[in-house]
């Protein structure tokens, strides 16, 4: 039986607009959802529309900001040869040679890493959903660190990480990435670790875990994709939420800032077109399979706009997995309730 966990309710409750249409007025931006809603957004507005990731209102500042601040935590991790390295990155439309924000490492691909505790600790490795970033997990990081080494990457193509153009080193397959994810392991965790995968990239990390369960102590599944629904209509569609500007604008920054990251998400979109769904049933048969042995929990954010609750109670049952739910929570939980997925996290695995 699934456990529901209460959480209180905080100032912005997730509430992005689904499939907004929009009209420029003056120094605003009108919004229309498909509910009917009417709301009016100016440009420096405290609050952000849209699904998450997919952002209407704001603007980019080359002043101090939180995301500023969040990269002044992290380092770069060197993980994963760039194989075929074909000279400068051009613009696929123009040919036009891209700047140096948009160029990758020549040799290994770049990873920003954040890290939080004592290195003596269990380590934890904490892996955000797309489209997203190690950001996301700005609120759980501190809860770990208490009694754990936690570690959020930004996977290639979001946050800081790299982000080579395809046809330059990589091309954004399901395979590469699953490639890319085993080489990362062996630099921030080459001993035993238990893993948080939120969202799309959970199918590519059970992939890697299903050849290295001698590794994982835990593995922890926040809202991962069910194969029946495993499409890019859930990509492109919105979810619940509603968060303050300064923090949408952290999740834009990177698109305002270079083509490479636009380029990227293209490439990963249609990759996840073509076999998201092979990779999804393969983890479905992985988790129900008697050879998988890793301890093994999923969370659930009830909100989530993206993915039905449909079947997952059933799955966990069938599976043997342990099921939490959390309420209040959408797709993103990380982003929604960070401090309670935190202490979530360090009570399953301690």
């Amino acid at each position: 039986m699934a456990t529901q966990l209460g959480i209180p309710s905080i100032q912005f409750l997730p509430r992005f607009l689904p499939k907004c249409r929009s009209n420029r007025h003056k120094i605003g931006l009108r919004i229309r959802s498909k509910l009917g809603e009417d709301e009016q957004y100016l440009i420096d507005a405290p609050v952000s529309a849209g699904d998450g990731f997919s952002f209407t209102g704001g603007k980019y500042s080359d002043g101090p900001s939180p995301s500023d601040e969040w990269r002044a935590q992290g380092k770069f991790v060197k993980a994963h040869p760039v194989y075929g390295y074909n000279g400068k990155a051009k613009d696929p439309i123009f040919g036009l040679t891209m700047g140096s924000g948009s160029q990758s490492s020549t040799d290994v691909f770049r990873w920003f890493c954040v890290e939080s505790g004592s290195s003596s600790n269990p380590s934890v490795v904490l892996a955000h959903g797309f489209p997203s970033q190690a950001y996301s997990y700005r609120k759980v990081l501190p809860v770990l660190s208490q009694s754990y080494h936690a570690t959020a990457f930004d996977w290639l193509g979001f946050g800081f990480s790299d982000k080579p153009q395809p046809k330059y080193g990589f091309d954004y397959t399901l395979d590469e990435y699953t490639a890319a994810f085993e080489s990362l392991i062996e630099a921030i965790a080459p001993d035993k670790f238990s893993l948080v995968i939120q969202g799309y990239f959970a199918p590519i990390a059970i992939k890697y875990a299903s050849k290295h369960q001698d590794k994982l102590q835990h593995l922890i599944l926040v809202n991962p994709p069910d194969p029946l629904r495993a499409s890019d209509k859930a990509l492109m569609s919105s979810g619940p939420y509603a968060m303050k500007e300064e923090v949408a604008m952290v999740y834009r920054r990177p698109y305002l800032t270079s083509g490479s990251s636009g380029f990227a998400l293209n490439a990963i979109s249609r990759a996840m077109k073509k076999d998201l769904k092979a990779y999804v049933q393969s983890m479905r048969e992985v988790l129900l399979s008697e050879s998988w042995k890793v301890p093994t929990s999923i969370c659930w954010g009830m909100r989530d706009r993206w993915l039905s609750y449909e079947g997952v109670e059933d799955f966990c049952k069938v599976s043997n997995k342990k099921l939490l739910e959390l309420p209040m929570a959408g797709h993103h939980v990380q982003e929604d309730f960070g401090e309670e997925l935190g202490r979530i996290i360090s009570e399953i695995i301690k």
